[in-house]
């Protein structure tokens, strides 16, 4: 059952980061081990925009899809991911983005990013686990270096 948190500060607004994780389209663009994504749907409900997506992750010969529920919150700034099919057991994934407690500057926020996920297939998990623990720990400055090539001039 491996999982991953971080709080990573960025010299961005909470509104902006939320925009670059939200465009989930861009994603073969720039996040580690995405190749490919597909959205199936997207629709508003309750105020939150609901999205259905493939998302393919590969690693040299390696390479899976799965399929997810993508609930963006504007107006919580949160943006949360329900495992639907693939080859997981279960992925949970949230990302919130916060005032930042340290600067208290509207140009900053703190960017909040947790999974936890189990492969179905165990050799498979301990395969790509070492290079999904990489690939986290790289994905916060991944959007954070995305939002600097748009934001910043």
């Amino acid at each position: 059952m491996p999982a991953f948190q971080t709080l990573h500060p960025v010299h961005h607004k909470p509104h902006d980061m939320f925009d670059i994780v939200a465009d989930i389209r861009a994603y073969p663009e720039f996040v580690p081990m995405c190749t490919a994504l597909l959205v199936r749907s997207e629709q508003e409900r309750h105020g939150k925009t609901v999205i259905i997506a493939d998302m393919s992750i590969g690693y040299k010969q390696i390479s899976e899809t799965f399929t997810s529920q993508v609930v963006l919150d504007e107006n919580a700034l949160e943006i949360n991911t329900k495992y639907i099919d693939g080859p997981f057991k279960y992925l949970h994934n949230r990302w919130r983005f916060l005032k930042s407690d340290i600067t208290q500057n509207e140009e900053y926020c703190d960017v909040d990013f947790s999974i936890d996920y189990e492969f179905k297939n165990k050799a498979l998990g301990m395969l790509m686990g070492v290079m999904f623990e990489r690939a986290f720990s790289r994905f916060t400055t991944a959007f954070e270096a995305r939002a600097d090539e748009k934001y910043r001039t």
